[in-house]
């Protein structure tokens, strides 16, 4: 299963890509991009406005700058999975409730001091007014925009795009799918507020050297992660709040099983990282009356936005944001206590007779269809599916079983059960 490093060759393909500017591409096509913009069928043109209103009338982060926004995100996913009109507005009008309006920012963003301010939410509408601004500077074209923001300079933000849960890169997926420069604008408003201490595990060489194990499969590193005494009592119960101690008090221990992934075959590797996190998500739930991980979905759908970004992004950064995604998914799956993956969990499970369009159905007009996470993860699924063909109905098997068993989510700490109940109480 494993290859040791006898002669420290490095866990990658030359040329090296460990600072993230130079690296294999991943050769994948487009999905389909949906320019609302300038289609004219009723859906799209409600998708449209009621996406400018979102951007207009709600902020990108909000409850004491804690959770995100994710009006675009399950606007989006619905209308690509067939939802009327009708539907999109009862989305538009039932998120509004929970979501906030812009507050201004403690002061002004400039293209001289915009990097001062990384990480701080409060400087949310800052900004986004300043991306806005250079919005206009660049004729209205938000790709120039994203393409200098993200992928120039010493240190460039696309390799801090999982910080915030991966909200960032999720958002940032949405914006290429649907074409949308508003979606843009806000993509790089949630990546420079989330900016944290994660970027430096791509921009830093340092962190990317041999491991002392090698795999090209990242489910076989789980499973090495899972029985890793290191990691055993680290934390009392669940919770993205884990993620920073474990960086700052087990470094050593997760950059051994970052760097163990051996990408010898960029495609190929990608292909395993996206049957990973599906797996991640409804492998681990052990029987129908266990909940659903909220932590471990925002993997498949994190790694559907890297998907989605691969095609439309400089290939020097394909590879790079892959291993940006896995050790999103290490941490997480550390975070959440490490639950035991059991592929035949999804591998035995009994389709009887269902298919996509019954998942589609789900999506759009069950009580669940204004759950963004639920919605988010079956088009995850599907287009996985589509990407890589569906051998063994690996996929549709794992989205039926999501979709009949999805009852709210779990894997949040005992603390925060509360809040849980009425969230969930608030999707249905």
């Amino acid at each position: 299963m494993f290859s040791s490093f006898s002669s420290f060759s490095l866990p990658f393909n030359l040329p090296r890509i460990f600072s993230a500017r130079r690296g294999p591409g991943i050769d994948i096509r487009s999905v389909e991009v949906h320019d609302v913009e300038v289609m004219h069928e009723k859906r799209a043109r409600t998708l449209k406005h009621l996406l400018k209103l979102n951007h207009v009338n709600h902020s990108i982060v909000y409850h004491d700058l804690q959770f995100h926004n994710h009006m675009p995100h399950i606007l989006g996913s619905a209308y690509i999975l067939g939802a009327p009109s009708e539907h999109l507005n009862q989305i538009y009008e039932k998120e509004s409730d929970e979501l906030e309006p812009w507050h201004d920012s403690p002061g002004e963003v400039s293209k001289y001091d915009w990097r001062d301010y990384l990480g701080h939410r409060q400087y949310q509408r800052a900004y986004v007014d300043f991306f806005e601004d250079e919005l206009v500077l660049k004729g209205y074209d938000w790709r120039k925009v994203t393409h200098e923001y993200l992928f120039q300079g010493k240190e460039p933000l696309i390799n801090c795009v999982i910080a915030g849960l991966g909200h960032p890169l999720i958002h940032l997926g949405y914006a290429f799918e649907i074409s949308s420069r508003e979606l843009a604008m806000e993509a790089l408003g949630l990546v420079t507020t989330s900016y944290n201490f994660l970027h430096k595990y791509l921009d830093d060489s340092a962190y990317s050297k041999p491991s002392t194990y090698s795999t090209s499969s990242p489910l076989d590193i789980l499973q090495q992660v899972s029985s890793d005494k290191r990691f055993d009592g680290l934390f009392e119960e669940p919770g993205a709040d884990n993620i920073e101690p474990l960086f700052q008090d087990h470094e050593d221990a997760v950059m051994e099983h970052w760097n163990a992934w051996h990408i010898s075959d960029p495609v190929e590797q990608f292909k395993d990282s996206q049957y990973a996190a599906t797996a991640l998500l409804v492998a681990t739930q052990e029987h129908s009356s266990t909940r659903f991980d909220f932590f471990l979905v925002h993997l498949l759908t994190t790694s559907h936005a890297v998907r989605i970004l691969i095609p439309f992004i400089p290939p020097s950064f394909h590879v790079a944001l892959v291993r940006q995604w896995w050790l999103l998914t290490l941490a997480v799956y550390i975070a959440q206590l490490r639950p035991h993956i059991k592929v035949g969990n999804i591998s035995d499970y009994d389709l009887k007779g269902k298919d996509w369009k019954w998942l589609e159905k789900q999506a759009v007009e069950s009580k669940w269809s204004f759950d963004a996470h639920y919605v988010k993860a079956i088009r995850a699924m599907k287009e996985a599916a589509k990407t890589w063909g569906d051998k063994n109905e690996f996929y549709l098997k794992a989205a039926v079983r999501f979709g009949e068993a999805f009852d709210g989510w779990g894997g949040f700490a005992p603390s925060s059960a509360d809040d849980v109940e009425v969230a969930t109480e608030r999707w249905k």
